[in-house]
């Protein structure tokens, strides 16, 4: 997957997850769930969602990776370079 399959493939989770979400305004570099007001349970969903679609396991201390847009790209793309 390329980068920017990537980024796109985790707004569509974020917008599955919440329909009233908005990316006009969204900052690759801050923190998603400040941004979108994602709550832990949010959150939880976006990696479980990766975890059916794709097979990741994504291990609870490397959450923080997922933190930004530009932070989630970065840490999936070595995990989704062959897909």
């Amino acid at each position: 997957m390329t980068r920017e399959e990537i980024k796109d493939v985790i707004l569509e989770i974020i917008a599955d997850i919440d329909e009233e979400a908005e990316f006009d305004q969204l900052d690759a570099n801050a923190p998603l769930r400040d941004q979108l007001d994602l709550d832990s349970m949010d959150f939880l969903d976006i990696v479980m969602e990766l975890r059916k679609r794709y097979k990741l396991q994504i291990p609870e201390d490397e959450y923080p990776e997922l933190a930004t847009l530009t932070s989630c790209v970065n840490y999936l793309e070595p995990k989704l370079k062959d897909v």
